[in-house]
């Protein structure tokens, strides 16, 4: 390969690259199957001055001479330099190519160019709007191949059938089952967006389609306030059905039985929003140990939590006539996630998430992965100094206690004090 030259000067394998960034950002794939007014196409090309003919001729000859022998697709516009100083000099200008085949060609991806048509010619057979997704998502179209065509035929079966009322397992479609559609949820949500563009008489009768129904009352098909995952928000946004967000807690007052001896137990978050337990204080941890642990304690009981995400606990009223305390990683995503429940329950108060805890437990710190870098405005002045110390690396670089490394007589003594 050529080296590169010091003085910057445009190379073949830098035109290469030019072409490349081209591939890599669809522009090329679009032209070949949309024509517009980029071809012929110009790439100007960096080269020597007249001043750096005079003072290195022999590189800027070796630059242009590399360029004057290399084979390729495209030709080569000059331009006269040094005419006043060293004496007239054509040396490349532009290297101009006349087709985006020859481009593509260029870059060794005529092949790939020619199975994208392909795929493109069967999407459209299926719906002509899909031609629009093919030539938004050039790339992601050759990398999904025929699985493409498979998450089109979904998205048609979606257009045809809305508010199905069926789990994803129950869809019926040749070559689809549930791990497709959960590998392929961005693409199938693309392609029914592309079909919506087509007018739809019910919508302009004022019913927007399942879609607008997910949105306007999120989870009525799911059972539960809000659709969290991915495939919940899948099935809510087509009208499938998905199984309910469940929510896991304790009763560690014995004398709070309901059902004989069960005192750990599951229910979904619709019914977790209808108790009517005679609990005075809810503790809520994120770690499975510590949940199954906590000693029993009167009108009390504990909930196992799930990280972000709090749309289990959004419809239990109940819990606002209740001392809730959240005892979370003592690392900044603790300190989001405590933010975030308090987004939901704002009374909520935090339980060994402190600086003396903290600082007594130097032997358990860890090295936090990610620190988060986010603003929380939900945080008690305490929790706040502590959360910008942690992610201003005040203590170290990036230190985290896991809950489960907190001593546990620590916790017992901190846990009996906030009854």
């Amino acid at each position: 390969m050529p080296k590169q030259p010091a003085q910057g000067w445009t190379t073949v394998a830098d035109l290469r690259a030019q072409s490349l960034k081209s591939w890599g950002s669809g522009a090329l794939l679009r032209e070949v199957l949309e024509p517009g007014v980029l071809y012929p196409r110009r790439r100007p090309l960096k080269r020597p001055t007249a001043g750096t003919l005079r003072s290195d001729y022999a590189a800027a000859s070796a630059w242009a001479a590399e360029l004057f022998g290399a084979v390729g697709p495209f030709s080569l516009e000059t331009a006269e330099v040094g005419r006043t100083t060293v004496g007239a000099n054509h040396l490349p200008a532009a290297a101009v190519f006349a087709a985006v085949e020859d481009e593509i060609g260029f870059i060794g991806k005529a092949k790939d160019a020619a199975r994208f048509v392909e795929l493109a010619g069967s999407l459209a057979s299926l719906h002509s709007l899909f031609r629009g997704w093919a030539l938004k998502r050039p790339l992601k179209l050759l990398e999904l191949g025929a699985d493409a065509l498979t998450a089109a035929r979904v998205a048609l079966w979606l257009q045809d059938n809305p508010g199905p009322g069926i789990y994803v397992r129950q869809l019926s479609v040749p070559g689809v089952h549930t791990k497709f559609i959960e590998n392929h949820r961005k693409v199938i949500d693309e392609l029914v967006t592309e079909l919506r563009a087509e007018p739809d008489p019910q919508a302009d009768a004022g019913n927007g389609g399942p879609l607008a129904d997910a949105q306007a009352s999120p989870g009525s098909l799911l059972g539960q306030s809000a659709a969290r995952t991915p495939a919940a928000r899948f099935a809510a946004a087509h009208g499938f059905l998905h199984p309910p967000e469940l929510v896991r807690f304790r009763l560690l007052d014995p004398g709070m039985a309901r059902l004989g001896q069960a005192r750990d137990l599951t229910v979904t978050a619709e019914a977790f929003s209808t108790l009517q337990l005679p609990a005075r204080t809810v503790m809520i941890t994120e770690n499975l140990v510590n949940f199954l642990a906590l000693p029993e304690r009167p009108d009390t009981l504990a909930i196992y939590g799930a990280g972000y995400g709090f749309s289990s606990l959004r419809d239990a009223g109940w819990l606002r006539n209740c001392e809730v305390l959240y005892w979370g990683d003592l690392d900044t995503h603790g300190f989001r996630i405590l933010d975030q429940l308090r987004a939901v329950h704002p009374h909520v108060a935090s339980v060994l998430m402190d600086e003396a805890t903290l600082l007594a437990h130097r032997d358990a710190w860890a090295s936090e992965p990610s620190p988060s870098k986010a603003v929380l405005s939900r945080l008690t002045p305490d929790e706040s100094a502590l959360y910008e110390g942690l992610r201003n690396d005040a203590f170290g670089t990036a230190v985290r206690l896991e809950q489960e490394l907190i001593r546990w007589d620590w916790a017992l003594e901190r846990f009996a004090v906030s009854r």
